[in-house]
């Protein structure tokens, strides 16, 4: 492929994964975050898989990677704060990087 088709299938990969998002959330959440809100913290969680160093650890014995979710929640408030956006509510981004982990595990890409 080439970087058009690459752009191209990372933003559908994205489109998807939000989509996924928005379904898993709680009823009550769901008017609470915009389309804008839940691509900008998909945004921080896959800034925080790729900062954190969190994927770089060696699997355990059946393949798992320990990922703590309440770190990724806290640096998405942090940084979310720091940018000027939100505010969030650590509880209600919680289901965010959940749903986010929940996709990724429907695809069998994070365990």
């Amino acid at each position: 492929m080439n970087g058009g088709d690459d752009f191209l299938q990372e933003a559908e990969d994205d489109r998807r994964t939000i989509e996924f998002i928005k379904n898993y959330l709680p009823q009550d959440l769901k008017s609470k975050f915009s389309e804008e809100d839940l691509y900008y913290i998909f945004d921080l969680i896959v800034e925080y898989y790729t900062t954190s160093g969190c994927l770089d650890v060696e699997p355990d014995e059946e393949g798992y990677i320990d990922i703590d979710q309440d770190k990724i929640v806290d640096f998405v408030v942090k940084k979310a704060e720091k940018e000027g956006m939100g505010p969030y509510e650590p509880e209600d981004v919680f289901f965010v990087v959940q749903g986010e982990m929940e996709y990724g595990n429907s695809l069998g890409e994070v365990e």
